[in-house]
C-alpha cells in the first residue's frame, strides 16, 4: 500500500501591518496564514472592537477566501482548502487599557497576537525609543499572565530589549518577536540584543527575521535593504539559538493599491525620526523602497524562501523558517 508524503509546512508571515481585506496579494505569494495587525496602533477600544466585528463580518462572508485562525490547526485546514489564515494581531495593547478582564473579551473575538508597547512606553513596559529603557512594570506582569492563561500570543517586537527581556523570563508560554532582526547584524534601534534573541528561543518562541528596511539596513544610504542581507540576519540567529526559533516576518501591507499605505508611511517618518524620518531620508517614503527591490509586496515571497535556500539553509530548514515552526509556537500558545 502506498503512502501519501507528508503535506510541507504551511507558510506563515510573522507580520503584516495592513490589510485592505483581500487575500490576494497572500495568496498569489503561496502565504498560508498571516498575523495581520486589525487596529491602529492607537485606537482605543471601542474603535478596536468595532474593527475587529468587521474583520469577523468579511471573514464569514461567502467566497470571503479567509479563514479566521482560532487554534493552529486553522492554519492547516487553510493550507488543505487554499484559504488565507487571518491571524488577528495588534501591534499595541491599548485597547485593554488597565482592564485584564478585557483580555479573554478579545480572546472571545478572535484576536491571538498582541504585541506589550509599540514604540512608545504602554502600561506593560517601555517602548524601544523609550530613552530611559525601563522594563515590565507590574501591570505587565500581570498582563503577560493572563495573556498566558487565556491563550494569546506576546509579540516583543517593538519592545525596549530590557522590557522585552523581561517579559519573555516572565512567561511560561513562547513569546514571539514577529518582525525584528539582531542588533550584532545591524544597530537599528528596532532591533535586538543577542541577550533577548536567546531569552525568546528560551520560551520556545520564534524570531521572524524581517526583510524591511528599519531593521534590515545599516543605517547608510549606500546601502538600501537587500535579500543578502536579511539572510545575514537569519543565519546569525540561527547560529546563535538554532534554526528551531527562526521565522519570517515582513512587515508588509497586503493590499490591491500600495496608496492605501501611505497613512501609516507619512506616520512612521514623521512620528518617528529615528525609524521612518531616517528612512525615508536615505530611500524616500513609497511602500516597495521599504523592502529589497526583488520583493516589494507579498507576491513576492517566494523569493525570501529562495534566497535562504540560496544562502545556504537546507529545504528542511528553509520550510521551517517560512512556517513550521511558527506552528509548532501558535500550537504551544492557543493549544
Amino acid at each position: 500500500m502506498s503512502v501519501s508524503p507528508a503535506s510541507p509546512p504551511p507558510v506563515i508571515d510573522g507580520l503584516v501591518y495592513l490589510s485592505d481585506g483581500d487575500p490576494a496579494p497572500l495568496r498569489d505569494g503561496g502565504v498560508t496564514a498571516a498575523n495581520i495587525t486589525v487596529t491602529d496602533m492607537f485606537w482605543d477600544m471601542e474603535r478596536t472592537f468595532e474593527a475587529l466585528g468587521e474583520w469577523q463580518r468579511r471573514v464569514a462572508a461567502p467566497g470571503s477566501g479567509w479563514r479566521l485562525v482560532r487554534s493552529a490547526t486553522d492554519i492547516v485546514t487553510a493550507q488543505a482548502e487554499g484559504t488565507t489564515g487571518l491571524i488577528m494581531g495588534w501591534q499595541s495593547i491599548e485597547p485593554f487599557g488597565s482592564r485584564l478582564e478585557r483580555v479573554a473579551a478579545f480572546h472571545a473575538m478572535g484576536l491571538r497576537m498582541a504585541q506589550l508597547t509599540y514604540n512608545e512606553a504602554s502600561l506593560a513596559g517601555d517602548g524601544c525609543l523609550e530613552e530611559r529603557g525601563a522594563g515590565l512594570t507590574r501591570f505587565g506582569r500581570r498582563l503577560v499572565a493572563e495573556m498566558n492563561r487565556v491563550g494569546i500570543g506576546i509579540d516583543l517586537s517593538h519592545c525596549g530589549d530590557r522590557t522585552a527581556l523581561e517579559a519573555a523570563r516572565a512567561s511560561t508560554r513562547p513569546v514571539f518577536l514577529t518582525h525584528a532582526n539582531a542588533k550584532a547584524v545591524d544597530a537599528r534601534v528596532r532591533n535586538k540584543l543577542d541577550e533577548t534573541i536567546l531569552a525568546v528561543a528560551a520560551t520556545g518562541g520564534v524570531i521572524g527575521v524581517s526583510i524591511h528596511g528599519f531593521m534590515n539596513w545599516d543605517g547608510t544610504p549606500e546601502h538600501p535593504p537587500s535579500l543578502a542581507n536579511f539572510v545575514r540576519h537569519a543565519r546569525h540567529v540561527a547560529d546563535l539559538v538554532g534554526v528551531d526559533h527562526l521565522g519570517i516576518g515582513t512587515d508588509f501591507s497586503a493590499l490591491r493599491d500600495d496608496a492605501t499605505a501611505q497613512r501609516v508611511l507619512d506616520m512612521s517618518k514623521n512620528s518617528y525620526p529615528e525609524t521612518g524620518g531616517i528612512f525615508a531620508a536615505a530611500f524616500g517614503n513609497a511602500s516597495a523602497g521599504r523592502y529589497p527591490p526583488e520583493t516589494p509586496t507579498p507576491r513576492q515571497f517566494p523569493r525570501i524562501l529562495q534566497a535562504l535556500r540560496d544562502g545556504g539553509f537546507s529545504a528542511d530548514e528553509v520550510g521551517a523558517i517560512g512556517g513550521g515552526n511558527f506552528l509548532r509556537a501558535f500550537r504551544e500558545v492557543w493549544g
